[in-house]
């Protein structure tokens, strides 16, 4: 997607230990996301989404004051709250910021028997369609949602990550 800007910060050195390429793979992943989301949830304007690479603490403290959920958790989106203001004259539209914590989304690929890499890949699409307005509250939410996520990763050449989950539902 042209005219998309992501910014990327780095507050837990953890992820570009594990992850040299970190910030450029957010970067891809949240391009991805943009670009594979379906037509009437894109942005129509130039767009900007801020990445956090956090740890379990700051997300834990997110969490706990932004949901009321005393724990940390792999991703958590806010959207950009919309103003009566407009932006200025050719800038770009904040959609909103996706934080994520290094401790769980590791924890989870090891889990899961993922590489970090997909994993994060995954969790920064995942996060952004949240901030386009996807949820997965309802099973038929959940169901859309997960597809947009498994064409998008399948576009970066990520396997489907609810494969595993898909067949121990159908158990």
């Amino acid at each position: 997607m042209s005219g998309a800007e992501i910014a990327v910060s780095v507050s837990c050195a953890a992820w570009t230990r594990a992850l040299p390429e970190a910030e450029l793979l957010c970067e891809k992943a949240a391009l991805a996301a943009l670009a594979g989301a379906p037509d009437d949830a894109r942005p129509v304007a130039p767009s900007e989404v801020s990445i956090a690479l956090a740890d379990d603490a700051l997300v834990r403290d997110l969490n706990s004051r932004y949901r009321g959920i005393d724990r940390p958790t792999d991703v958590l989106s806010f959207p950009a709250a919309e103003g009566d203001e407009p932006a200025p004259e050719g800038a770009p539209i904040l959609l909103g910021d996706v934080v994520l914590a290094y401790e769980t989304v590791l924890a989870e690929a090891e889990a899961e028997g993922k590489p970090l890499a997909n994993h994060l890949a995954h969790l920064v699409a995942h996060g952004v369609l949240h901030l386009l307005g996807y949820d997965h509250v309802a099973e038929d939410d959940a169901r859309e949602m997960e597809a947009i996520e498994i064409a998008i990763l399948a576009g970066l050449g990520i396997a489907d990550p609810y494969a595993a989950s898909m067949t121990e539902r159908a158990r």
